[in-house]
């Protein structure tokens, strides 16, 4: 395996940072409080940015992810990009790539997910809508009834970026995935440890499509699992990274008995450490990345670096408010915000005995990924 970006990847990457970079400061990010920063969005978008994820793969969504968590900007990049660009691209019929994924290419559109399935959710059968029936836009289905109708009911406690999406990809009991647009849904503001546009889902017999043929049921949910869970992976590895760069910035100037923090042993230990957990959840979003766009099964790779955004990413952005001293106590402090990030992608990913659980499951399974 080689995870080596391409020149697109790259290039990417590169032009993702410049424009995070100017739009993220301090001072417009704590504007925006728990908004989303639409001036960012539309500059991204207008770059082309979410488009190329079509063609960059997985592996170039995780590194644009990985700039953005390097500043924690609030755009619904990674939302959009699995639950919504890769999801449809992928899995969706020619049909539904037509009708959704312009408007998810230059931005307008904004797409969520309600993952992973908890059991919650429940679909009936519907007749095809007639007119505005369809997610993200106007029409039937796609010709010969490839794509069924059906009304699903359940409530999802908080869908990250839910507040700003036109649809909501919502898997439901069965693991079968139908589209929702927001407008038909109950959406009710919730207020997370990070400052993400979320929201409740409240679904009452509300109208949805299903993404797809609806062949192989399991398959398309499992996939789009995986995807998100290594988005998610390589957005933490940017929070992370973030977190332990403003530490070090730190420390090198910050002077205790005439001498740098940086220094001492205890410090660069910690730090140490640090990187190295860091590393660790790059490593394996890139190798679960790298499978995905290959076309090989991921998902214990997927659930690997899952398990360590979880698990070492809260213990870097501890350290990184820890390495402040009182400083990080300060609530106003950029890292303040990197420690908020990381513990809402840890909740977000799971708890780190659960994915081991899953883990061990899948291994015990012989799965060959």
């Amino acid at each position: 395996m080689d995870f080596t970006p391409t020149e697109e990847q790259e290039a990417a990457r590169e032009l993702a940072a410049r424009i995070l970079g100017d739009h993220s400061t301090h001072e417009r990010l704590g504007a925006a409080g728990g908004a989303t920063d639409a001036g960012l969005w539309k500059a991204l978008s207008a770059a082309g940015l979410p488009a190329a994820v079509e063609e960059i793969g997985l592996l170039g969504l995780v590194l644009l992810l990985e700039e953005q968590g390097r500043v924690t900007a609030q755009v619904p990049l990674a939302a959009t990009g699995v639950y919504g660009i890769l999801a449809v691209a992928r899995h969706g019929t020619e049909e539904q790539r037509a009708r959704l994924l312009p408007g998810l290419r230059d931005g307008t559109t904004v797409a969520t997910g309600a993952f992973p399935a908890t059991g919650a959710v429940t679909a009936t059968r519907a007749p095809a809508p007639t007119g505005e029936g369809a997610a993200g836009g106007s029409g039937g289905g796609a010709g010969g009834g490839a794509v069924r109708w059906g009304r699903l009911t359940g409530t999802v406690a908080w869908v990250p970026w839910l507040r700003d999406a036109a649809f909501v990809l919502v898997p439901d009991a069965r693991r079968a995935l139908w589209l929702v647009r927001t407008e038909d849904a109950g959406v009710e503001p919730v207020e997370l440890t990070a400052p993400w546009s979320a929201g409740r889902l409240v679904l009452e017999g509300t109208p949805a499509e299903r993404l797809g043929d609806g062949a192989g049921e399991a398959g398309p949910y499992e996939d789009v699992l995986a995807a998100a869970r290594t988005a998610f992976a390589g957005l933490q590895a940017g929070v992370c990274a973030g977190s332990l760069a403003r530490a070090v910035a730190y420390t090198s100037v910050r002077e205790q008995f005439g001498r740098p923090l940086a220094t001492r042993q205890a410090v660069q230990l910690r730090a140490a450490d640090a990187h190295m957990d860091t590393e660790s959840i790059r490593v394996t979003a890139y190798e679960a990345a790298w499978r995905s766009d290959a076309g090989l099964d991921c998902s214990r790779a997927a659930l690997t670096a899952a398990w360590w955004a979880s698990e070492a990413g809260k213990r870097v952005v501890h350290s990184g408010q820890h390495l402040h001293g009182g400083m990080g106590a300060d609530l106003d402090h950029p890292v303040h915000r990197h420690f908020l990030w990381g513990r809402q992608l840890d909740a977000y990913l799971g708890a780190g005995t659960e994915l081991l659980a899953e883990l061990g499951d899948l291994l015990a399974k012989g799965d060959p990924s």
